[in-house]
């Protein structure tokens, strides 16, 4: 491909994006195939000789595009969002021709210092106090990751990365069930191993830790010669918006020395709004906060930060300095790949510069506090609806509900064939859980160009369909 040809190509590519974004109502917003179906369709073996790009790109066009679930779709309400607004893709277009690595300041210096500036906004707009500084990970899987490590590195006295774990004292991680699972990753990974997780119980209307048991906990294992590392608190939990205590988490971490990492990957965009900043009140004692902007702001995925109030604990966990690696002749120079675990790093500072000029905090609050306000709204609806129960109160825009089964029939089995109905019927997309250890059916608002329209077309096809099951 000449450089013509990567004009015209890219011209070609950027009107198809905006066509697609202009027709996705049209769409389902899960693809109807089954497994198998597209790879059957792609050729066995590799190509010898070049193809033209009109035939490549109509077979992405015939091939690859109907297998696709459309997570821009306005009507996707299943997990939590993967928003990817359109300047933020814009700006994607620029990273992808530059096609920087970015891992040392000296390897690409804007990407560094931009880093460190919409960090620092976004530290701002969070309400977040000055002290905190952060780095942009590519998820909040590898952040919980970071921290993770940390806490064992701090605990251990930074003995584990040179001495290994064997023959040092058994770490303890604790946290409540309503964690996402990269926790559980970030344990095994770190070699802490999963039977040193400690679960704590829950309760009240957000599912929160009992602080008293967490409290408990830690003495316990001291007592019994185990050494406890950290807490893992979380604001937004993805099941139903299980929510910690962060005030009273912090204390208990602060009274045993603990390490505590606060994970809010989807709810921690809500924290741009004043008045939900009381789901996390207390943050400012944490050690780490995680929150992804790829998810409820709409910066393109990958884009995840974590704001640190000790960098250097984390750093001196993480950091590894060959001689290939130093910038001379400058001092007080950040490289963020010693803030990270991967050594290569993208740009992903600059979409979430071009998405905070572009929008401004204000219209992202008021994009928030509209999907808040429809889902509370659904809540409602579906409550009053005959057959219909709420399982879990909204927090923020996630709620879940339950249809009640005919007398007789399995309830747990009638709400999996009723979400499975509702996403062949492709107009909405949903997805399930469990709460209480019963089938609970999920319902998020937050999209990027959801409508209060499209809300309600959820609520349509919800009881056309759960009618059609009675």
């Amino acid at each position: 491909m000449d450089n013509d040809d990567f004009r015209q190509w890219s011209r070609r590519a950027a009107d198809w994006g905006a066509d697609y974004r202009s027709t996705l109502r049209d769409r389902p917003v899960r693809p109807l195939v089954e497994p198998g179906d597209i790879f059957r369709s792609i050729e066995a073996s590799p190509p010898e000789d070049a193809e033209p790009m009109d035939r490549i790109f109509a077979d992405f066009e015939e091939k690859i595009l109907p297998g696709m679930t459309h997570w821009q779709h306005p009507r996707f309400f299943a997990y939590f969002p993967a928003n990817a607004a359109p300047v933020s893709v814009v700006a994607e277009y620029l990273v992808s021709a530059m096609a920087a690595q970015c891992m040392l300041w000296q390897t690409s210096p804007a990407a560094t210092e931009l880093e460190t500036r919409t960090v620092d906004w976004m530290r701002q707009a969070l309400g977040l106090p000055e002290g905190f500084s952060g780095v942009i990970q590519d998820s909040a899987s590898s952040a919980t990751l970071a921290a993770v490590l940390t806490m064992r590195e701090r605990a251990l006295d930074w003995r584990g990365n040179r001495q290994g774990l064997a023959g040092q004292a058994r770490l303890r991680i604790y946290s409540s069930d309503q964690v996402h699972t990269s926790i559980d990753r970030a344990i095994w990974v770190s070699g802490i191993g999963e039977d040193n997780l400690v679960r704590i119980p829950v309760g009240g209307r957000f599912r929160a830790m009992d602080t008293a048991a967490l409290e408990a906990a830690i003495v316990a294992d001291r007592e019994a010669g185990m050494l406890p590392a950290g807490i893992i608190a979380c604001v937004g939990g993805t099941s139903t918006g299980g929510t910690d205590d962060i005030a009273a988490v912090a204390e208990v971490a602060r009274r045993h020395g603990l390490y505590l990492h606060v994970d809010a990957a989807w709810a921690g965009s809500a924290m741009i709004c004043p008045e939900y900043r009381h789901f996390w009140s207390g943050v400012e004692a944490a050690d780490s906060v995680v929150f992804n902007p790829h998810k409820w702001l709409g910066a393109q995925f990958d884009c995840s930060i974590q704001f640190l109030r000790d960098p250097e604990s984390h750093v001196r966990t993480l950091a590894i300095k060959p001689d290939y690696l130093k910038t001379h002749g400058h001092d007080g120079i950040i490289n963020y790949s010693e803030w990270s675990v991967p050594l290569g790093r993208r740009f992903r500072a600059l979409k979430l510069w071009f998405l905070l000029r572009a929008h401004g905090l204000e219209s992202l609050r008021t994009m928030i506090r509209n999907h808040v306000a429809w889902s509370e709204g659904l809540a409602v609806r579906l409550a009053n609806e005959p057959g219909f129960e709420i399982v879990s109160e909204p927090m923020l825009s996630l709620f879940s509900f339950r249809h009640r089964a005919a007398t007789g029939a399995d309830a747990d089995e009638h709400n999996l064939r009723l979400v499975n109905a509702i996403n062949d019927d492709g107009r909405i997309y949903l997805t399930q859980t469990r709460v209480d250890g019963r089938v609970a059916i999920r319902f998020q608002v937050g999209q990027f160009e959801a409508t209060a329209g499209d809300v309600d077309a959820a609520f349509s096809v919800i009881t056309h369909i759960a009618r059609g099951l009675a």
